[in-house]
């Protein structure tokens, strides 16, 4: 219980870290800007069907997308796929493109997996795992999975399970060991990587398929 609570500190804290980090995105420029990226995100950014490796980002938060291109761009986050090809951006371009992927309406696929497991997920997302010192997903992402785009929590419902689960993993791994070239450790505030470092892969693939099919 008291880690679960360090947790929420860290979380609040985070908020003012992210506010005022990035330029205001015009989402009409960001069309065109963003043409280079539909070939694996989708022109509307809902990504295709069987590409569950490659990320939704229609509606996914404007200061989370901005972020993470950024983070992509300066070598914080490891997208092996994206090498290079953020090079040229600048930090307008970087605010107009996350504003027009934001503007874009998320499709929902739908869970692929038991009924059991989902239980299971919505238990993890909704309320979290105290024995475990697992967090509450909605106390960031909302309950509904809208997250909170101000904060630069990320919208997650509706992402594709394989995409969740390969995140979590990732800052499962940067959590027990940070120079891991298979972690992801741009999280503000090591906050993902505390959460992630006490699930299980039973857990995971649980909440993941769980959030795949949350309806905003």
């Amino acid at each position: 219980m008291k880690t679960c609570l360090q947790a929420l500190i860290i979380i609040t804290a985070s908020f003012s870290l992210i506010q005022a980090a990035f330029a205001e995105g015009d989402a009409s420029a960001g069309k065109n800007k963003a043409a280079a990226c539909a070939g694996c995100h989708g022109a509307d950014g809902n990504s295709y069907p069987g590409m569950g490796k490659f990320p939704k980002l229609a509606g996914l938060g404007e200061k989370y997308l901005a972020k993470q291109i950024s983070d992509i761009k300066n070598g914080d986050r490891t997208v092996v796929a994206m090498t290079g090809m953020l090079d040229a951006l600048s930090e307008q371009d970087i605010a107009d493109i996350a504003a027009h992927y934001n503007a874009q309406t998320r499709t929902l696929d739908g869970s692929d997996d038991n009924a059991k497991t989902l239980v299971r997920g919505e238990n993890l997302y909704r309320a979290g795992n105290l024995e475990t010192s697992v967090p509450a997903c909605s106390g960031c992402h909302s309950p509904s999975g809208n997250g909170n785009s101000p904060a630069g929590y990320p919208a997650l419902g509706g992402q594709s399970a394989e995409y969740i689960a390969s995140q979590l993993r990732a800052f499962r791994t940067a959590a027990h060991d940070d120079e891991d070239a298979s972690g992801r450790s741009n999280d503000v505030g090591r906050v993902m990587r505390g959460v992630a470092a006490h699930m299980s892969e039973q857990e995971i693939v649980a909440v993941a398929n769980y959030i795949a099919g949350l309806h905003q």
